[in-house]
């Protein structure tokens, strides 16, 4: 059953809203995109193969959905609002597979749900699911954060984010927007933005722009080193100090947590210095300039004089 409205018209869409009963909700960060040209913009950026997998977050009314099953994917749409939800039943079915693809819903937060779908999920690896999404400007940069830290990988993602967002996840080292987030991206995915989206394409219009991002899977993306993203959140948590402090002050939280003064006549001082020498990094650095292959290298460097002595 095709969709029983026009997802290009917001009088349309506000209509049908009234209609049901339905009210917007701020606190979801609701915003449909109502310009056709961007949303297919989007899609064709995501380069889906045949009957490929795709996790929709936000997915709302189901204008980028019915996009996805158009071009034969096998949707699962993950969405907050159980009125949205029921309308995404009533549209596209649940669990069950139609002419153009496949849909089913994970309805709830998907920042509380996708953990526990993605343990019951046996057929979705890392290089062969997407993820898609015009993401509420709310949860954007902690839902990329927690797949990413949680090795849920994707072999690409193509998102709508807040502007100055989409900035933070492309930034390259020493840049205004260079951040933990930044690092976060590149350590496992190709950062690409695409265009700017403006406000207008939006129903309601929101008071910022927005900005596609495509992120590709880096291949052999392996486990990083145990101390990797807690380090880089320290290190930028202090950005205007030089690492040497910064150092000294995470390798004397970790010595505290594994136990290590009770073994060893280490210090927070010695292990600062001798990561510092083993990775050929000088002291006086800040955080905004180092790459990720720098902070790699001080967190291995660190977890092996640390638990290893």
């Amino acid at each position: 059953m095709p969709p029983l409205i026009n997802y290009d018209s917001p009088r349309e869409l506000k209509a049908f809203l009234e209609e049901r009963g339905i009210g917007m909700r701020k606190k979801f960060g609701q915003n449909f995109m109502v310009n056709p040209y961007e949303r297919s913009m989007l899609l064709e950026a995501l380069e889906l193969p045949a009957s490929a997998k795709v996790w929709e977050a936000g997915a709302g009314l189901g204008a980028m959905t019915e996009g996805l099953l158009k071009r034969g994917a096998h949707v699962t749409a993950f969405e907050i609002d159980p009125a949205f939800a029921c309308a995404l039943r009533e549209f596209f079915g649940n669990d069950s597979a139609g002419s153009a693809g496949s849909f089913r819903l994970v309805e709830g937060d998907i920042l509380k749900t996708w953990e526990t779908f993605n343990k019951t999920s046996i057929d979705e690896k890392d290089d062969e699911l997407f993820l898609f999404g015009n993401l509420p400007y709310n949860i954007a940069a902690a839902l990329i954060a927690d797949f990413i830290e949680n090795s849920r990988y994707f072999k690409r993602v193509v998102i709508t984010v807040q502007r100055e967002v989409a900035c933070r996840m492309a930034a390259a080292p020493g840049s205004a927007d260079y951040s933990s987030f930044s690092v976060l991206c590149s350590s496992v995915y190709k950062v690409k933005l695409l265009r700017i989206i403006k406000a207008s394409s939006f129903y309601p219009v929101p008071r910022v722009d927005s900005q596609g991002v495509r992120m590709d899977l880096i291949p052999q993306t392996g486990k990083k080193p145990k101390f990797f993203y807690p380090l880089v959140r320290s290190l930028f948590s202090s950005r205007r100090k030089t690492i040497r402090n910064t150092l000294k002050a995470f390798a004397s939280s970790v010595i505290i947590e594994t136990g290590l003064p009770e073994k060893s006549s280490l210090s927070a001082g010695e292990a600062a210095r001798e990561t510092l020498k083993k990775a050929g990094i000088s002291g006086d650095r800040r955080a905004e300039t180092l790459s990720n292959q720098e902070f790699a290298a001080l967190a291995a460097f660190l977890e092996e004089i640390v638990l290893n002595g």
